[in-house]
């Protein structure tokens, strides 16, 4: 098993999603991004201290070798990887980069539709607009902050 599906299955066996993970260049640290999609307000510290102790003690058990591993949320600015991803989040704004260029342009931003049939479809200044899933680098979520109406705070 390589250590993407080592991370796979422990982290989705205790019941959250694995989001994303990252590796230092030298790979010796392992960045794990997590979430709880059945859970309002997403993960907190006890969900990711959770998770790393289960992934330190199997890593271990697997023979992975890292110096340092962080587990947390994806953040307000989370990305989007999977088809399941896209069309969670649906009705969203979010910014996304292809592999190669389109009409001359890389970067995008819009609302995003969904998915049909493996192709995207975000609504952008200049219509809706359909990607292959294939085809897009990045994408994330275009964090939305609301003012509060009663007393002007950032909620």
């Amino acid at each position: 098993m390589d250590v993407q599906e080592i991370l796979e299955k422990t982290v989705t066996g205790l019941g959250y999603e694995l989001v994303d993970v990252e590796r230092s260049p030298r790979g010796r640290v392992l960045r794990v991004f997590i979430d709880k999609p059945e859970k309002e307000r997403g993960v907190d510290i006890d969900d990711c201290a959770l998770v790393s102790n289960q992934l330190s003690r199997v890593l271990t058990v697997e023979n992975i070798d890292y110096d340092r591993l962080e587990v947390s949320s994806p953040g307000i600015d989370r990305p989007l990887k999977k088809e399941s991803d896209f069309e969670r989040f649906a009705g969203s704004e979010i910014t996304l980069k292809l592999r190669l260029p389109l009409s001359g342009r890389r970067n995008f931003s819009g609302l995003l539709h969904g998915v049909l049939d493996g192709k995207v479809r975000v609504l952008t200044d200049a219509g809706e607009m359909v990607f292959d899933l294939v085809s897009i680098d990045r994408a994330r979520l275009v964090p939305r902050f609301d003012m509060n109406k009663s007393d002007d705070r950032l909620v």
